[in-house]
């Protein structure tokens, strides 16, 4: 197994920069991993694939408001700085641009100086910073929500109208630096046609974190390090996946993070999930045995990225190749804004 191949060519005009409305108009590539045969349908045709006793497994983080625009205190240089997960209080792991001028000591403002940072390390396997925040009046909460915007990945090119957009209907909890994108194409009318189809909603949580941002450059995928990302699975969205189980219905896993937090919170021995929270690291390429997903919905990932690996692991490369070659020939929008596929 090499990263070459889950390569392929994605050009730029194919890669959504917005998303369409509403939300669930976009397409719906659909795969039968038995079959292998490859359907082209809308997203709002999603519920005919689903049946009564099914469970529906959505990813409600919400994405921070973790990009912050500042200045080298000592210089004035403009900087910026991507929040990634709080290490402890106040204090963050994070992305820097520009990396060189941002050492260990490092001073920023952000904003009219309401929020300030110290670089206090640098972060080696991620070439990242951790630093810590101090706000002028109030917490570091309120001063971040005040100056920082929601953080847009580095091939949509175009600001938003509306932030919300790049939130899914499930966001709750704020903890993330993407949104889990693969949610993004419901909407709560096509919810609730899934709830009364006798399809069950249970939520886990996963913090999107810095793999989203970073393409594979190992050549043998193996030595990749996947960096650790928050997880948590409750007590109610185990007990509602172990009686669709019992009834016999198909666990659906909506997004690559869901399928990491509940292959994370699965117990061979039991053959259940269990309820857990904390961090996970696991990293799914072909070979993996899945235990704890049926189904899965999803958005086309970058060439070359642990996303499009986990798919293949999923449904196996030379489907998924299939697919999206499929996918492009027939146009299909690429990416976090793009249109959606569905492996069963």
């Amino acid at each position: 197994m090499r990263t070459e191949d889950f390569d392929y060519e994605l050009p730029s005009g194919r890669i959504a920069q917005e998303p369409v409305e509403p939300r669930d108009s976009c397409r719906l590539l659909v795969v039968d991993r038995l079959s292998g045969q490859i359907d082209h349908r809308a997203f709002t045709d999603l519920p005919e694939y689903l049946s009564a006793g099914d469970v529906l497994v959505v990813n409600e983080t919400r994405v921070l408001p973790a990009r912050l625009r500042g200045a080298k205190d000592e210089t004035g240089g403009a900087v910026e700085v991507l929040l990634l997960r709080e290490r402890y209080e106040d204090t963050w792991e994070c992305l820097v641009k520009p990396g060189r001028r941002l050492k260990p000591g490092a001073h920023i403002v952000f904003g009219d100086g309401g929020l300030k940072g110290l670089i206090l390390d640098t972060i080696e396997e991620s070439g990242g910073r951790l630093i810590r925040l101090t706000a002028r009046e109030g917490s570091v909460w309120q001063a971040v929500h005040g100056i920082g915007e929601v953080p847009l990945p580095p091939y949509i090119t175009r600001s938003l109208d509306d932030p919300e957009s790049y939130q899914t209907v499930f966001a709750r909890d704020e903890r993330s630096a993407a949104a889990p994108t693969a949610g993004l194409h419901f909407t709560e009318e096509l919810i609730a046609r899934i709830e009364a189809c006798g399809v069950r909603v249970a939520r886990v949580q996963l913090d999107v974190g810095i793999d989203t941002f970073r393409p594979v450059a190992e050549d043998d995928p193996r030595d990749h390090h996947i960096h650790t990302e928050h997880m948590r699975v409750g007590e109610r969205a185990a007990s509602d996946i172990a009686e669709a189980r019992e009834r016999g219905g198909k666990v659906i896993a909506v997004g690559t993070t869901v399928v990491r937090a509940l292959e994370s919170a699965y117990d061979p021995e039991t053959g259940s999930i269990q309820p857990i929270e904390g961090q996970t690291e696991l990293f799914i390429l072909p070979g993996h045995r899945f235990g704890a997903v049926d189904s899965l919905v999803t958005n086309f990932h970058t060439p070359r990225s642990t996303l499009l690996m986990l798919v293949s692991a999923f449904a196996g490369r030379d489907l998924i190749m299939q697919a999206y070659e499929s996918a492009l020939e027939e146009g299909y929008r690429f990416l976090s804004f793009g249109d959606a596929m569905f492996v069963r």
